[in-house]
């Protein structure tokens, strides 16, 4: 293989890896912000399930309230009957008396519905609790994975770094400039490998002379399309993929080190 070809390709693939860790790095604080909104939800149903428990004892304090008030009222009743003097005024306190027990029996029972609810409430105030408990160590989790994947993101960059300047420092000053202008203008991928008869990202086919020549891989050509440089890997007998290299062997240690390298 073509020697700036073969660095070409170690270096876009270092490239590729390259942007990745950045573009990670970049989407460190959304995903901070992100689990920031996981726990300020779990507080949210919190928040909520404790206000409904509020409203539900608030309601039931004021239908106690109101039982109290109509058993007064009973036993004033009560005590106006012992002493009425003709049966309308008798039956027209055994009226008010049968509404205030009708009034106090409906609310009783509605009390009683609301320390149902009030036993659900507490269920669901515990629930809550619970979650947000178990919100608040997973996301304690996810920001220490985060702050070791940036550590280890901005460690590999600067390896990455210095592993590029040995790849360049080998590639023909007018190889890197297309390469260079290519990664540009095509969002940093500038090197394409050929597959039957087709650049890969682009997807347009290539005259069958040109195919041939990127075949061999001993030259720098460009797809007439996108303008990446062309690569071929050739396929072995048993149909395993080989490597690209130049003496057709399993890749040699640059390119395998690259590979690595943009596999972390």
């Amino acid at each position: 293989m073509n020697a700036d070809l073969e660095r070409l390709i170690a270096l876009q693939r270092l490239d590729t890896a390259t942007l990745d860790a950045e573009r990670r790095l970049a989407d460190a604080p959304e995903r901070e912000l992100a689990l920031d909104a996981r726990l300020d939800a779990a507080r949210q149903r919190v928040t909520t399930a404790k206000e409904h428990l509020t409203a539900n004892q608030n309601a039931r304090r004021t239908i106690e309230k109101d039982v109290a008030v109509h058993q007064g009222r009973l036993s004033k009743f009560r005590e106006q009957a012992m002493a009425v003097k003709t049966n309308q005024e008798y039956h027209a306190i055994q009226h008010e008396m049968a509404f205030a027990q009708a009034e106090i029996k409906t609310r009783e029972d509605q009390i009683l519905e609301l320390m149902v609810q009030a036993d659900e409430l507490t269920a669901d105030v515990k629930r809550a609790d619970a979650a947000l408990a178990a919100e608040q160590k997973a996301v304690e989790a996810d920001r220490k994975s985060i702050a070791l994947e940036s550590s280890e993101l901005k460690a590999a960059l600067g390896r990455f770094a210095g592993e590029r300047q040995t790849i360049v420092a080998g590639i023909t000053a007018q190889v890197l400039v297309i390469f260079e202008q290519v990664a540009k203008r095509r969002g940093g991928v500038a090197v394409a490998e050929a597959r039957d008869g087709i650049c890969t990202i682009c997807h347009v086919r290539m005259r069958p002379q040109v195919f041939n020549t990127v075949r061999r891989n001993d030259e720098i050509v460009q797809c007439e399309h996108c303008q990446r440089i062309l690569f071929y890997v050739p396929v072995a007998t048993d149909g395993v993929v080989a490597a690209p290299r130049s003496d057709g062997g399993p890749g040699n240690s640059e390119n395998n080190n690259a590979a690595s390298t943009a596999a972390r």
